[in-house]
C-alpha cells in the first residue's frame, strides 16, 4: 500500500512482498517469524526491502517468488544493478526471525531457518551488514527511512514494547 505523506510517501510492504525506491520514502512492515532484509545507498539514499515468510525457494521453472528468502533477496540484488550501482556499495540490515510459538528444546522451526537463511545469504552475495535485530520471541513493526537510511524498530508482546533506531553504521 502506497500512501502520500507531507514529504515523501510510505510503503506498506506485506509478507511475500518487497519494495526498492529512492529519497523521501518510508517503508514499513512487520515481522514475526518473518525476516526482512534492508539494502541503502548512502550517497544515492537509494534502498529496498523484503518481508520474506519461507527459507526455501520456488521452483526452479517459476519467476523469483518474494515468499522464499533466496528469491526476494535475488530481487532486491536485480534492482541494485537495474541502478547501475554495486552491492559493495550498500548497506544491509537483518529484522526479524522471531520464534512465535515454543517448540519445546531442539525445535526447528521456520523462524530459525529464515534466520539461518538469511545469513547465508550474506554470505553469498558478500553484503556489508551494518547492523541485526533477529531472533527472539516477539513481533517487530519497522519504519526503513531511504532519506537517511535508518530504521526504527518497535518490538513488542504482552509484557514489553520499546522502540529504537538502528542507524546507518554500527
Amino acid at each position: 500500500m502506497i500512501t502520500p505523506m507531507g514529504s515523501g510517501i510510505d510503503i506498506f510492504v506485506h509478507p511475500g512482498e518487497w519494495f526498492f525506491g529512492e529519497g523521501e520514502t518510508r517503508i514499513r512492515t512487520t515481522l514475526g517469524s518473518c525476516v526482512s532484509v534492508t539494502l541503502w545507498h548512502p550517497g544515492l539514499q537509494l534502498g529496498g526491502l523484503c518481508h520474506y515468510m519461507l527459507p526455501g525457494q520456488a521452483y526452479s521453472n517459476e519467476p523469483p517468488d518474494a515468499r522464499y528468502g533466496p528469491d526476494a533477496v535475488q530481487l532486491l540484488l536485480a534492482e541494485v544493478h537495474r541502478h547501475g550501482t554495486r552491492v559493495a556499495d550498500y548497506h544491509a540490515k537483518l529484522f526479524g526471525g522471531a520464534s512465535m510459538f515454543d517448540l519445546g528444546p531442539g525445535g526447528s522451526s521456520v523462524a530459525i531457518r529464515n534466520v539461518q537463511v538469511a545469513e547465508q545469504l550474506v554470505l553469498e552475495h558478500g553484503l556489508h551488514v551494518v547492523a541485526r535485530s533477529l531472533g527472539g520471541t516477539h513481533y517487530r513493526q519497522l519504519v526503513f527511512s531511504l532519506a537517511s537510511g535508518d530504521v526504527w524498530v518497535r518490538q513488542g508482546g504482552a509484557e514489553q514494547q520499546f522502540g529504537y533506531a538502528v542507524g546507518g553504521v554500527a
